[in-house]
C-alpha cells in the first residue's frame, strides 16, 4: 500500500512496527507489511534460491500482484534460471521483474566477465547492488527472506529494519529455523531448488558458490576462502547506506589500524582540475579513471577517494590501480565506508578511512579494529615493498 502522506522518519516507524508485531507469526508480519500504511509501497526481492519458495508461496496466497524483483546477475546457475520460471508459473506470480546489470556498465567494468576473480566485491556491486538500487526506486520498503539461523551478520535481525532512513526492510522469516523452512516446503508440496540435494544449502552466482560439507555453516559455500560474507545488498543488523551523496560532517573521524583519530592533514584538498602540490591533498570522485592520472601524481602527498554509497566498490578499484601505477603516497577512502569493508580497503591500497561522526557512533572503533588483521593477505603492500 503506498504512503498517502509524509509520515514519521523511517527509524521511528521501524521501532513502532517492531513493537506492534513483536510476537506475531511470519505470515502475520508479511500480511501486515503488505497492507500497513506505515510500511508503504513494497516489493519482494527474491533470489529464487534454496529456501526462497517458502516466502514466495506465502506471498502468492496473500497477493500475487505484489512486485517480485529477481536479480539475474548473468552468472547464475542454469538450474536457478529454470527454477525461477517454474516457481513463478506454479505460484501464479504474474509480477516478477527480472533485473539485469546495465549493459554499458558491464562493457566498461567487466567486459571480459572475469571481474569476480580479481575483485568479487566490485563484481557484486556491478551485477547485484547497483541494479537493485535502481529497481527499488519508487518503493518505500522491500521484503527479504533472511533468517537469524543463517548466522554471521544475520543473528540479530528483526522483523522490520531501517535501511539508513531510505526504506523499511521486512524480514518475515527472521525467527524460523531450518526445520521450519523444510516443513513448510514439504507441507505445501512446493518444488525444491534442484541444487539443494547436491549439497548447496545457499545458492548464489555459479563462480562464487561451492558445495557445503556436512557440519559446515549453510553459507560456507558462498565466496569460499574469501573474507566476504554478503554480496552488498545486506549489511550488519540489516543497516545499510544507499545514499547518492556523501554525507560527511565537520567532525569526521579518520580510521587507521590503531582505531579512531582526528585528521592530522592540515593542507586541505583540491580537485584534479587545480594544480597539484605536495601540501594540498587531491580529491578524486568515484568515477575517476586512474589511467588518466599517469604523470600527474609525482607531487601529491595524499589522495582522498570518494565513496558516495556503501555499495560503491569503484573506490577499491581506483586504489588498486593507483598503487599498481606506482603511487606511494597516502591513500584515504572517504564517505560511505563501513567496518566490514575496512580489510578490503587496506588490501586495496588505502592507508586510512574517513567517516562521519554519526557512523563512528553507530560502529565503534572496536568493530574496525577487529578487521585490522588485513596484513595476512595484503598483496598490495608486498607489491610496494612495504612488508
Amino acid at each position: 500500500m503506498p504512503l498517502e502522506a509524509p509520515l514519521a522518519p523511517v527509524i521511528e516507524r521501524v521501532a513502532d512496527l517492531n513493537a506492534r508485531y513483536k510476537h506475531h507469526s511470519a505470515t502475520a508480519v508479511l500480511e501486515h507489511a503488505l497492507a500497513d500504511p506505515m510500511v508503504g509501497s513494497i516489493a519482494m526481492v527474491s533470489s529464487f534460491g534454496a529456501e526462497s519458495v517458502a516466502l514466495l508461496h506465502m506471498l502468492s496466497v496473500m497477493d500475487r500482484s505484489t512486485p517480485v524483483l529477481f536479480l539475474d546477475t548473468e552468472m547464475l546457475f542454469e538450474e536457478t534460471l529454470i527454477y525461477q520460471r517454474e516457481v513463478a508459473d506454479k505460484l501464479g506470480l504474474h509480477n516478477v521483474r527480472v533485473i539485469r546489470p546495465d549493459r554499458d556498465q558491464m562493457f566498461a567494468r567487466d567486459n571480459s566477465g572475469n571481474l569476480h576473480r580479481s575483485d568479487p566485491d566490485a563484481c557484486c556491486v556491478l551485477r547485484k547492488t547497483e541494479p537493485l538500487q535502481k529497481a527499488l526506486d519508487g518503493f518505500d520498503g522491500w521484503i527479504t527472506g533472511r533468517k537469524r539461523f543463517q548466522g554471521k551478520n544475520r543473528t540479530t535481525l528483526e522483523f522490520f529494519e531501517d535501511e539508513d532512513g531510505k526504506r523499511i526492510k521486512v524480514n518475515p522469516l527472521v525467527h524460523w529455523t531450518p526445520q521450519d523452512v523444510s516443513d513448510y516446503i514439504t507441507n505445501n508440496r512446493l518444488p525444491r531448488h534442484p541444487l539443494v540435494a547436491g549439497g548447496y544449502p545457499s545458492i548464489g552466482c555459479a563462480p562464487c558458490t561451492s558445495r557445503v560439507a556436512p557440519g559446515e555453516d549453510a553459507r560456507a559455500g558462498r565466496w569460499r576462502g574469501a573474507e566476504k560474507e554478503e554480496c552488498g545488498i545486506h549489511f550488519v543488523n540489516g543497516k545499510m547506506v544507499r545514499g547518492n551523496e556523501t554525507e560527511v560532517s565537520d567532525a569526521n573521524v579518520v580510521v587507521s589500524d590503531d582505531g579512531f583519530g582526528g585528521d592530522d592533514w592540515t593542507g586541505g584538498f583540491a580537485p584534479l582540475s587545480e594544480p597539484q602540490t605536495a601540501d594540498v591533498g587531491l580529491d578524486l570522485p568515484s568515477d575517476t579513471m586512474p589511467e588518466n592520472l599517469s604523470g600527474q601524481l609525482d607531487d601529491v602527498t595524499l589522495i582522498r577517494v570518494d565513496f558516495p554509497s556503501f555499495a560503491d566498490g569503484r573506490g577499491f578499484t581506483i586504489a588498486r590501480q593507483l598503487r599498481l601505477m606506482g603511487y606511494k603516497g597516502r591513500l584515504r577512502a572517504r564517505g560511505h565506508v563501513i567496518a566490514d569493508q575496512y580489510a578490503m580497503a587496506r588490501r586495496s591500497g588505502f592507508d586510512e578511512v574517513e567517516i562521519s561522526a554519526d557512523l563512528a557512533a553507530r560502529q565503534p572503533q572496536d568493530q574496525w579494529r577487529a578487521r585490522a588483521n588485513w596484513q595476512t593477505h595484503d598483496y598490495q603492500s608486498r607489491l610496494r615493498g612495504v612488508i
